[in-house]
């Protein structure tokens, strides 16, 4: 299984409009912190979510969160 890697050690707080986005969740993508396609050598899939309205998400960077794609803190335990 492959690991992901840590893209950086907090949050991204990213505005966003409603729509669908796609959460990078291998770390490897250039467009941290969404999925530009770099997973395919994994077997990591990036991860789905829909926003309602515009509003700031704060979203994991190291990609360990138990709440993905939402940061819930565990970046201060690496």
């Amino acid at each position: 299984m492959t690991e992901p890697v840590c893209a950086q050690k907090s949050p991204y707080a990213v505005g966003l409009e409603s729509g669908d986005y796609f959460w990078c969740a291998c770390g490897r993508s250039k467009n941290q912190p969404f999925c530009d396609g770099s997973h395919v050598k994994t077997d990591i899939l990036p991860v789905k979510f829909t926003v309602t309205q515009k509003e700031t998400k704060y979203l994991c960077g190291c990609k360990t969160t138990k709440h993905a794609p939402f940061c819930d803190g565990s970046h201060k335990s690496l």
